[in-house]
């Protein structure tokens, strides 16, 4: 982590979308960023373009938290590299990734679990129908986050996947108070933090290996499995087979189903 530690004490609300986003969505998260600010929370975003550059720098001052998909040596987009540094100034820049390290394409979805696991909850705003956005709200409801979408046009693609999150039971957000209204009982409550740390059931997820990819891609096919059966057969942790399909599902390669099964499109 760079900056200040403090902010990761507070409330933060995720706010994520397009990268290829609109005039319009833009200027929406950044309203959204400075009202949710001002009432006391920190935003969390991925330090991508569009949305999420759009929501770090509306929140600047009132505390904005950038989760990098590489190591702090290596931003990406180099361009945002200024603004890292105007974020932790007053917020911060974190990374679960050495110093050095240059963010490749699974590492995205890595990063977006961070995002949400932050959270309380997490909002999007423009998200395509096969978007990285999607991951993290999917994400967000595993890890028992609230999850708001901001409706678009039926007419353009960046709103596919947050209307399919509306119709699927995602709260619907047409301003800031929408979010505040529904964390409020949440954050109302506060959490039940353990005196100790808890034994785990299995270690972090490590970088799955070559070998470990191709046995659980060769596992896939167009029938539904379940992740068990993938954990069994691949001979892997759940971690790593999570991660696996992680990465299949930002590439498009695989479909979810009901009952925790995948099938290879």
């Amino acid at each position: 982590m760079r900056g200040q530690p403090a902010i990761l004490t507070r409330h933060l609300v995720a706010i994520v979308g397009s990268r290829n986003a609109s005039a319009a969505g833009m200027k929406f998260a950044a309203r959204l960023a400075r009202d949710i600010g001002a009432a006391g929370y920190a935003i969390v975003s991925g330090l991508a373009r569009g949305i999420d550059a759009a929501a770090h720098r509306a929140s600047l001052e009132t505390g904005t938290v950038a989760v990098l998909a590489g190591g702090h040596e290596r931003i990406y987009p180099a361009e945002h590299v200024p603004l890292v540094e105007e974020i932790v100034a007053q917020g911060a820049a974190v990374s679960e990734m050495p110093l050095t390290w240059e963010p490749r394409a699974h590492d995205f979805p890595r990063r977006n679990r961070i995002i949400s696991g932050l959270a309380v909850g997490v909002v999007l705003v423009e998200a395509a129908r096969r978007s990285g956005s999607l991951i993290t709200a999917r994400l967000a409801g595993e890890q028992g986050r609230e999850v708001f979408a901001v409706p678009g046009s039926p007419l353009d693609p960046r709103a596919e996947g947050v209307n399919g999150l509306i119709k699927q039971g995602a709260t619907m957000v047409t301003e800031a108070k929408d979010v505040i209204d529904a964390l409020a009982p949440i954050v109302g409550r506060g959490f039940d933090l353990p005196v100790e740390e808890p034994e785990r059931d299995e270690p972090i997820a490590g970088e799955p290996s070559a070998d470990e990819r191709g046995r659980i891609v060769a596992l896939l096919g167009p029938s539904p499995c379940s992740i068990d059966d993938l954990v069994r057969l691949s001979r892997s942790s759940p971690a790593i087979v999570r991660m696996v399909l992680l990465e299949l599902e930002l590439a498009g390669r695989i479909e979810r189903h009901g009952g925790g099964l995948v099938s290879l499109v």
